[in-house]
Parts: C-alpha cells; sequence; structure tokens
C-alpha cells in the first residue's frame, strides 16, 4: 500500500508557479493551490494512485481534504467539517472548503 503521508515520487514533481503549489502527476496538476484556494483535477484519470497523489498532498500540505471512491463515483470530504460533495475535474474551493468558480 502507497504511503499516505508525503507524495510519492514516482512520475510525479512539485514546484511553485504563478503563486501556486503544484503537485504534477505525469502531465497533469493534480493539485494546485495557495493560501486562499485549492483546485483538483485527475486529467480523466479516475486512478488509485491519482487519487492517492491528490490525498498525500493533502496530507503534506495540511490542506484538509481528502478524496475517496464509493460505487465507482469520488467524492471529497473535508476533513473536520461534515462536507462531502461530488468530486469533478477543476473542482476549486477556498480553504474555508466553499466552491469557487475560478479555475486556475
Amino acid at each position: 500500500m502507497a504511503q499516505q503521508t508525503q507524495i510519492g515520487s514516482h512520475k510525479t514533481s512539485v514546484f511553485t508557479e504563478d503563486g501556486l503549489t503544484k503537485v504534477v502527476y505525469h502531465h497533469t496538476a493534480v493539485v494546485k493551490f495557495n493560501a486562499d484556494i485549492i483546485t483538483l483535477d485527475s486529467g480523466g484519470w479516475f486512478t488509485n494512485t491519482t487519487k492517492t497523489r491528490m490525498n498525500q498532498a493533502s496530507s503534506q500540505f495540511d490542506l484538509g481534504f481528502i478524496v475517496y471512491q464509493k460505487d465507482f463515483d469520488w467524492y471529497v470530504k473535508f476533513e473536520g467539517q461534515g462536507i462531502d460533495t461530488d468530486f469533478y475535474d477543476g473542482i476549486t474551493f477556498d480553504r474555508r472548503f466553499e466552491p469557487v468558480q475560478q479555475v486556475y
């Protein structure tokens, strides 16, 4: 089982660009965040490793979300908030876990 607290290194890079920290798995920025917002994007690859990279980023950078799968659908759970929402590519929320329309 993959280690869950730090981002894996296989085909993965982490860097900051234009004020956003980006976690890129293969060629997709699966997590982008700054002090105000968080954006998640699978790039259409709904795989366990994509989901794991998102959760590792959340754990490593204390972002406060978990992406999980139930009955083939993906959801985002906001830790300590009692809020779950449907996952979709480009989902963007602020650090209070309110959805926002901006996509970076």
